[in-house]
């Protein structure tokens, strides 16, 4: 049997990852509805501005965001290159909602944004 302090842990990522995901698929959808094609350099940027959001940082405790922090072994490029996610074995979370947010963009009529095909 589980013990309260687990199952509140796990409740607390659980409302982390809905939180972090609300939020970068809100600053992606700002991208989207200017037609900017999702680059490696605006996964990034995208990735950045949803980890220094002050909201996610008053609703999280430091040391549950910094279970979001990607290995240092991870390695993205940061160039202007259109997203491939075929040439990636896995995708940080909000790397993955931002994607995710691009491909459903695409398929509701706006063939424009999408990314690498996979």
């Amino acid at each position: 049997m589980e013990s309260s302090g687990e199952n509140l842990s796990r409740k607390q990522f659980a409302r982390a990852v809905r939180d972090l995901e609300r939020i970068t698929r809100q600053i992606a959808g700002r991208y989207i509805d200017k037609g900017v094609p999702l680059t490696w350099r605006l996964l990034h940027a995208i990735e950045a501005e949803a980890v220094a959001d002050l909201g996610f940082a008053g609703r999280h405790e430091a040391a549950l965001r910094q279970m979001f922090a990607w290995p240092d072994d991870f390695h993205f490029p940061e160039t202007d290159d259109v997203v491939d996610v075929a040439s990636s074995d896995a995708l940080p979370a909000i790397f993955a909602f931002a994607v995710d947010a691009y491909e459903r963009a695409a398929r509701h009529g706006r063939p424009q944004l999408v990314i690498a095909a996979h």
